[in-house]
């Protein structure tokens, strides 16, 4: 597979942005969490639900666009002032607190009432004379008409609701043209709108959590961002592993120009894991397939460490941030107890990247042309029951269903040098290694 025009294109996404796209996936699924638990988020959802109510909004409505005039303490008010404003009222109000009318009421009810039916009495008596004009007075005729009349009976009851406090409550909220802001419902409101301009409440409404369900999923199950100096305080062994402990781990083979150099050439150095290879001569341990383990004369030293003692997973995710130089054979890979089954994660030629697998039966893989090995990238190897699928900074390089694994492996990192590949010194480095299920 030629990335080259991929990469030209901007198919690629880079390595830096590809990890700053993870830290804000990570951080923005932490904050949508805290928020969710939030007791801001829980106000405003119950809230929300309150003011976007179409009981809600008729009642701002009805609040805001009533005319006072179309109010029955309007009404009320304005037939009360109507009655008490009346000049026939008001002049039955003024004589039944008048002289007058008490002296005639009062003469009325006793026996000599009768006297004022007798003309030649009347003209007799200043006092019949003045009782017959009263009697026959506009004030009195005035008194007779409203005295225990339904308006007036009206008036004293318009009188009493209207002095209510309850009623002068409802007059003055219904008088005020901004009535709505002294609800309890416009300080709900004012409330919701306060919440909604909340930074994390802004954030959790417009984020799309489906997005966190893939990372969500996974379960982190090793996590290597190399803090450690020296091996002995990782979980990294140096040499290769054999099932029985009886075999030499830390030996190169006859068919290379490396000695493989008991983790000497392994360094971290500012969090990145450093395999070094380097132009220098050491008799070492060496296997060849006729006569075993011998000892041989080597012009470079490597180095190779793996998890087999420390961790093994079958199936997950494996993922590596790494770049490597020189014309050396840079290589992660997974291994387990025997020679086979043999992942390569990555794998360097000097000139070419290739991924791929073996098993009893197939090998079978990937070469990656158009990209250059020493800028660091992402390699990751997907592993189902059903599949086994390469990403290179998450594009898919290769995909195949046949030869997958069928028992836990461990993690490996090592370069070297074939016997017949122009030899030079170089590194393999690796910025982290994280593995889920």
């Amino acid at each position: 597979m030629n990335l080259f025009w991929k990469n030209f294109f901007g198919g690629i996404t880079s390595t830096a942005k590809l990890e700053q796209e993870e830290i804000e996936l990570v951080q923005a699924m932490q904050r949508y969490a805290e928020v969710e638990k939030s007791v801001e988020l829980a106000e405003y959802k119950k809230l929300f639900h309150e003011v976007k109510s179409a009981e809600f909004i008729s009642k701002k409505k009805t609040l805001q666009n009533r005319k006072y005039k179309d109010t029955e303490e309007y009404r009320d008010i304005k037939k009360f002032n109507k009655l008490e404003n009346s000049a026939g009222i008001k002049l039955y109000f003024s004589t039944l607190k008048s002289v007058e009318l008490d002296r005639y009421i009062a003469f009325k009810a006793s026996p000599e009432f009768e006297n004022l039916g007798d003309k030649n009495l009347v003209k007799a008596s200043d006092k019949l004379r003045a009782l017959k004009e009263f009697e026959h007075s506009k004030a009195y005729k005035n008194y007779t008409r409203f005295h225990d009349s339904y308006i007036i009976k009206e008036y004293h009851e318009l009188k009493k609701l209207i002095s209510n406090s309850e009623f002068k409550r409802k007059n003055e909220f219904w008088a005020n043209p901004h009535r709505w802001k002294t609800t309890p419902e416009y300080v709900k409101e004012q409330r919701f709108y306060e919440l909604s301009k909340n930074p994390d409440i802004v954030f959790y409404t417009n984020e799309k959590p489906e997005r966190f369900e893939a990372y969500k999923a996974l379960k982190p199950t090793f996590q290597e961002e190399f803090s450690w100096n020296t091996l002995d305080k990782s979980r990294w062994d140096f040499g290769f592993h054999y099932k029985s402990a009886k075999l030499i781990g830390n030996h190169s083979f006859t068919n290379e120009k490396q000695a493989n150099n008991s983790g000497k050439n392994v360094s971290v150095e500012n969090g990145i894991l450093k395999l070094t290879t380097r132009k220098e001569s050491i008799k070492a341990a060496a296997w060849d397939v006729q006569k075993g383990f011998v000892e041989k004369e080597f012009e470079y030293t490597s180095d190779v460490v793996q998890t087999a003692n420390e961790f093994r997973q079958k199936g997950g995710i494996f993922r590596a941030k790494l770049r490597c130089t020189g014309n050396i054979h840079h290589a992660f890979w997974l291994g387990a107890e025997g020679k086979l089954p043999h992942v390569n994660i990555f794998h360097f030629d000097g000139k070419h990247i290739t991924v791929g697998n073996a098993g009893k039966n197939i090998i079978d893989g990937t070469k990656i042309k158009g990209i250059n090995p020493s800028n660091f990238y992402i390699y990751t190897f997907k592993w189902t029951q059903k599949e086994l699928v390469w990403l290179l900074n998450d594009v898919e390089i290769y995909r195949t269903a046949s030869n997958i694994p069928a028992e836990e492996m461990y993690l490996v990192f090592n370069s070297f040098i074939p016997e017949k590949a122009k030899a030079s010194v170089g590194y393999l480095e690796v910025d982290w290694v994280r593995v889920y299920k």
